[in-house]
């Protein structure tokens, strides 16, 4: 895969300051350096807490390495006053701040939004916290779990009448980084035509809602609570997994056309003359029965069947892939997702880079992730070289 050299990258030139730790933050901050921007990130003496997080390579976090690449890594004690000073500084000389500290914490150390923008304009301060910078609950702090508990994810995640389950993938981190990566894209638009800059407030609770919209306008739509329904879906059926012989698969037949052409594969045809599945919305409500109908007839041949037997009808289908067969899949490495990526040991590990192309084109790894205060001394030394 061919990577477009750095200086084309559509965030080539902005400068980012990252004062964040564990997921949400530095993923923002990840999406804004794989499309050129120039990240700090700044750390206190025990680093970023990520650090700790197995798998480690001789030492070094696989996980904090996945979410850090593109970047570098300055050690700073903001309780240190000449620390605090190169830290303002940085700020002031960047395009956007990114922190997820508890709302508060920047400012009682000087370097919050309102002291800063009055130097600075221009300046783009992207705060995420659990509640968002005001209200009853700003206060609290919270990890995905807890939000995604607040949030409702919990109450529609698992089988009917199973015990509360989270997302297996941190969704509330990773919508937030998402959210915030957009809304700091989108304002560097104004700012480059000449506009103020803004503090962006980014609440994990709200980017959670926020993705839910289904579940949300089907609250608003008729008053009830979304429930579990394990793999299925609450207006389309077939749209689940389903047991074959020896293992589940998914099939989504997500309209009219598509139910019929299962019957068509299962040698079930009088099914679509059958009150109970006349329309989607019967197809939904008695999706129980249909499970149990069909499986009659999957359970007698291997997911491979079925594999091939929905993708010859062009119905949209899936074998219930783990990571390692996600990672193996044909379309991946077709793509070039997986990327080598050197560790600061000098060990050699892969990642998954970033899935986007711009004109048929992947993006960079231009640095490995960065050891702890690798470049601390890099960038005080280029400060000082600026006061001379």
């Amino acid at each position: 895969m061919t990577a477009p050299h750095t200086a084309m990258l559509p965030l080539s030139g902005v400068r980012v300051v990252e004062f964040c730790t564990t997921a949400s933050g530095p993923f923002s901050t990840l999406l804004l350096a794989d499309m050129g921007a120039e990240v700090v990130k700044i750390e206190p003496p025990a680093g970023d807490g990520l650090r700790q997080w197995p798998p480690l390579n001789q030492g070094y976090s696989e996980n904090f390495a996945s979410l850090n690449r593109n970047k570098r890594s300055a050690v700073l004690n903001l309780k240190a006053p000449e620390d605090l000073a190169l830290a303002r500084r940085l700020i002031l000389e960047a395009d956007v701040v990114v922190e997820n500290n508890r709302p508060g914490v920047m400012e009682r150390l000087g370097l919050g939004y309102a002291a800063l923008s009055a130097d600075k304009p221009s300046l783009l301060f992207c705060s995420i916290s659990a509640y968002g910078q005001t209200g009853p609950r700003s206060g609290e702090g919270g990890f995905d779990l807890t939000i995604q508990a607040a949030a409702g994810v919990m109450s529609v995640t698992g089988e009917p009448d199973s015990a509360p389950v989270k997302c297996g993938v941190p969704v509330s981190d990773f919508a937030s980084g998402l959210y915030a990566a957009f809304s700091i894209a989108a304002m560097l638009v104004q700012v480059r035509a000449g506009g103020r800059g803004a503090h962006i407030d980014i609440p994990m609770f709200g980017c959670t809602l926020g993705i839910a919209a289904l579940q949300t306008s089907e609250y608003f739509g008729n008053g009830r609570s979304p429930v579990k329904l394990g793999s299925a879906h609450p207006r389309n059926a077939p749209y689940q997994a389903f047991q074959a012989q020896d293992g589940y698969f998914a099939i989504a037949a997500g309209n009219h056309k598509l139910w019929l052409d299962v019957l068509r594969v299962v040698d079930r045809p009088g099914l679509a003359d059958d009150a109970r599945f006349l329309s989607t919305t019967d197809r939904a409500r008695n999706q129980g029965v249909l499970k149990q109908i069909l499986e009659e007839v999957f359970t007698r041949q291997p997911v491979a069947h079925w594999i091939r037997a929905f993708n010859d009808a062009g119905v949209p289908h899936a074998r219930i892939n783990d990571y390692e067969a996600a990672l193996a899949d044909p379309q991946t490495q077709h793509m070039g997702w997986v990327q080598p990526l050197e560790l600061p040991n000098g060990q050699t590990t892969r990642t998954f880079t970033s899935p986007v192309r711009l004109n048929g084109q992947g993006f960079p790894i231009r640095r490995p992730a960065p050891a702890l205060g690798q470049h601390t001394e890099e960038i005080r030394l280029q400060h000082a070289a600026k006061d001379a």
